[in-house]
């Protein structure tokens, strides 16, 4: 949802009940990507520095609160992620072999210049995009998650995990060791249900 949509929602299912105008966007579909509006990119964050990093953002991002290393302080963010812990091939192989839709992953070595792990070098993974549209960021960052998990249950701080994931259900089918397909699966029923309810303040097609 654009940012006038979610306050359309929110003004009428809150009953905030405030004068909201929302001007509609001409020319702008739902589906188009940043690089296809034809406007220039600029960085919303100093760590998204192009329409790559923003893709992989929601599902990479979810680990920043473990002791990995995402990226920052390298010149690809959100599309590093490791730490001198990590053994890389493993990491690597292990998901490739997972099919997960839109991407691939490479073994790699980095040091951060900044940030967590900062002059440290980092073993981890090298995310590629392969196919955006067929990207589920949020799976891709359980996918992730549960590797880690299970490759390196001590080595791999989770404590705070659940912080940006939101959703206590999942997190304690996380820790029992559930894939993340079902993870993901466990909450079809309210994701379903969500977009019933924001259907009645979308915009665009």
């Amino acid at each position: 949802m654009t940012i006038g949509e979610t306050a359309r929602m929110l003004n009428a299912e809150r009953r905030i009940d405030a004068e909201l105008t929302v001007v509609a966007v001409r020319g702008w579909k739902r589906s188009l990507w940043y690089d296809e509006t034809g406007l220039p990119w600029v960085n919303p964050s100093p760590n998204l520095r192009s329409v790559t990093a923003a893709a992989l953002y929601p599902g990479v991002a979810l680990l920043e609160t473990t002791n990995v290393s995402v990226g920052r302080g390298t010149d690809a963010p959100f599309e590093l992620l490791g730490a001198p812990w990590v053994d890389a091939e493993r990491l690597s192989r292990t998901l490739n072999v997972r099919g997960i839709r839109g991407v691939r992953f490479a073994p790699v070595e980095f040091t951060p210049a900044s940030s967590k792990y900062a002059g440290e070098r980092c073993r981890g993974i090298r995310i590629t995009v392969t196919d955006r549209d067929a990207l589920r960021s949020v799976t891709l960052g359980v996918e992730i998650a549960t590797a880690l998990r299970d490759l390196h249950p001590s080595d791999w701080k989770r404590e705070r995990f659940g912080d940006l994931l939101a959703n206590g259900a999942a997190v304690i089918r996380f820790e029992r060791g559930e894939p993340a397909s079902q993870l993901v699966s466990g909450w079809a029923a309210g994701q379903m249900e969500f977009e019933r309810r924001r259907a009645a303040f979308l915009m665009y097609e």
